[in-house]
């Protein structure tokens, strides 16, 4: 008998424990199953969110929508809009507690604090934008004359301009390909060629992608061979990227003075002439000790 318990035991745990599993799930546990960011903070992040952008103009609205182009889009706006009054409303908080809590400060210092801090805090996301701003454009501007070469090579084969990008936009991941998968999708969406390359050159605000754009909107319009355009295009821009790098060699030792003054020189100085230092100084008290002796 203590043999057929065993097996007994074993397929009623199962069965308890498929019944468990198609238990339906409430709502409450799948909210509780979601991280605390999707749970608490988006949706503070939304609200604020929504409270700012009734009282902001459109002209603010498609002024932070531009920045967020040049950026990339790594943020929604809302949610970007949102970020800056919590980290305002964080900032401000701390500083206000510093009002009650600083009392070596003058009055005005403590007055100025929490104001201070706000605006610190609202123009903080602001300079990580403007931050992720340069590095993408430093990454589609090294990344163009490759992009050139092979959208050359492309279109000299026999493929049509866009089917070229296609296929540029196939072979890397970096945000000049992205930027091309985008054009690519506004054309299948029945937008014209000059019209999605002009608004991928805005959303990038490069100057060597604008001056690609209009050869290419020139040529098109023009009937000049685009071949022969993206050919000169891109000897152009291998040019200058071998002109950026010397420019940045030769500004590699200005870069540096401030280093070797301020950091390498007094350690070379301290290292030559502190044993003679010491040396003089020990002169110098034994000299004293004799004639006070």
């Amino acid at each position: 008998m203590a043999r057929k318990k065993g097996p007994s035991t074993s397929i009623e745990d199962r069965m308890a424990e498929f019944g468990t599993l198609d238990r339906p799930v409430t709502l409450e546990e799948i909210e509780l199953s979601q991280p605390f960011s999707e749970r608490v903070i988006s949706p503070l992040l939304s609200g604020l969110a929504q409270l700012a952008m009734r009282f902001s103009p459109q002209q603010s609205q498609e002024a932070l929508q531009h920045k967020l182009d040049l950026a990339g889009n790594p943020y929604d706006i809302t949610k970007f809009k949102g970020t800056q009054i919590l980290a305002a409303i964080v900032l401000g908080g701390l500083g206000l507690a510093g009002y009650f809590l600083a009392k070596d400060l003058s009055f005005i210092q403590r007055i100025v604090m929490p104001p201070a801090a706000a605006g610190l805090g609202y123009y903080l996301p602001v300079l990580s934008l403007g931050s992720k701003t340069s590095k993408r454009r430093k990454e589609i501007q090294k990344s163009l004359p490759d992009a050139l070469d092979l959208l050359t090579i492309c279109v000299e084969a026999g493929l049509g301009f866009d089917a070229a990008m296609a296929k540029v936009a196939e072979k890397w991941d970096n945000e000049l390909c992205v930027a091309f998968s985008r054009v690519i999708q506004e054309l299948q969406l029945g937008k014209l060629r000059r019209e999605a390359l002009r608004d991928m050159a805005d959303r990038m605000d490069v100057p060597d992608v604008s001056t690609f754009v209009a050869a290419i909107i020139q040529a098109d319009q023009l009937g000049v061979s685009i071949a022969r355009v993206l050919r000169i295009q891109s000897e152009q821009m291998r040019v200058r990227r071998r002109q950026r790098a010397e420019e940045m060699a030769s500004q590699a030792g200005i870069k540096m003075l401030p280093a070797i003054a301020f950091l390498i020189f007094p350690a070379i100085f301290i290292i030559l002439l502190g044993p003679a230092v010491i040396q003089i100084i020990v002169m110098y008290t034994s000299g004293q000790l004799g004639m006070f002796g």
